[in-house]
């Protein structure tokens, strides 16, 4: 536990291995497979727009239905390019849910009708379940809302830690990194993103965004107890104390408090995950990983950066120093806990 600072760049290492792979998936991914500069996120109606069809095959097992045969169907009826899911649970009787993904509906009240007329004559009866069509205008909309949220949020935190830290040395500082970390479980949540749409299919629509904003507030939370101790530690600062030792007490305190709350949390989404429904899954998931992340970096980079600006370690990596000014003697034997 003494040398939780002085390993700060492993830390940083390891953020770096679980972060590239979803960089990769997010912004290389789509440029191999399709030869386009894209985002490599699969994003939902909430975002793209158009029109997503629940529907529900009265006549069929999962293993009667062709999702090919399903999209030609949507061609024939005016949808060109439909994106067919079909379950491989039944319903509740011997029918089947199909989740299909189409354009936006030019007349919402008679287009679904027609369509599912159409369907119904092909594969036998068809429910309409739910259908949810969104505009390109409302997409934009909704992306512009969401971009302006989590600027908002990120100023807001600046300014608030910025105050809430006035009395400490150099308060802009924990407003800053609490930002550099929060930036982190941004990134690596939206990797994890990349990747599961890719190979899960997962979509990144509106469930997604109250996820990660849920993640930020937590991440962001635990790093200001973490800071609120330091700065604590701070005010009873021994004489010849360094910043790391100071550092490294604080997380110590800390560490006990942050594993536990987030453990609790954690058993309540694995409760959510093994008996919520189907639909709130890929939440839940998403949830638990940025929860994990959150901690993490709360403890391994907020704090470790602080120390980083503290000693003005980029001069460091020019003349060739060592990342420590603390002589590993005094790092262990750090002051005792009360």
């Amino acid at each position: 536990m003494d040398k939780l600072v002085q390993w700060r760049y492993w830390w940083f290492l390891l953020s770096g291995i679980f972060i590239l792979p979803g960089l990769y998936f997010l912004l290389l991914h789509p440029l191999v497979t399709t030869g386009q500069p894209q985002l490599g996120l699969q994003l939902g109606i909430d975002f793209s727009g158009g029109t997503l069809w629940d529907l529900q095959f009265e006549e069929r097992t999962p293993d009667q239905l062709n999702s090919t045969e399903i999209a030609q169907a949507f061609a024939a009826s005016g949808f060109a390019n439909a994106q067919v899911q079909i379950s491989d649970q039944q319903g509740e009787q011997t029918g089947t849910n199909v989740i299909v993904r189409t354009g936006e509906l030019a007349n919402i009240q008679s287009d679904p009708e027609r369509v599912i007329a159409n369907l119904s004559a092909e594969f036998g009866t068809v429910q309409r379940e739910q259908i949810t069509s969104v505009g390109a205008t409302i997409s934009q909309q909704a992306t512009r809302s969401a971009l302006l949220a989590v600027l908002a949020a990120t100023v807001a935190i600046l300014l608030y830690l910025t105050w809430a830290f006035r009395l400490a040395p150099h308060p802009v500082r924990y407003g800053i990194c609490a930002i550099l970390a929060m930036l982190h479980d941004v990134i690596l949540i939206i990797g994890v993103a990349a990747f599961m749409g890719t190979f899960f299919g997962l979509e990144v629509d509106a469930l997604f965004l109250t996820a990660m904003l849920t993640i930020l507030s937590f991440s962001v939370h635990d790093t200001i107890v973490v800071f609120d101790r330091i700065r604590e530690n701070l005010l009873v600062r021994r004489p010849g104390e360094t910043f790391e030792q100071i550092v490294n007490l604080s997380l110590v305190q800390t560490l006990p408090r942050s594993i536990n709350t987030q453990l609790t949390t954690l058993f309540t989404l694995t409760a959510l995950l093994l008996f919520g429904g189907q639909t709130i899954q890929n939440f839940v998931i998403i949830l638990m990983i940025g929860l994990i992340a959150g901690t993490y970096s709360s403890i391994f980079t907020a704090a470790q950066l602080l120390v980083v600006w503290e000693n003005r370690e980029w001069q460091w990596w020019f003349k060739g120093r060592p990342t420590s000014s603390t002589p590993p003697s005094q790092l262990s034997q750090p002051r005792p806990l009360p």
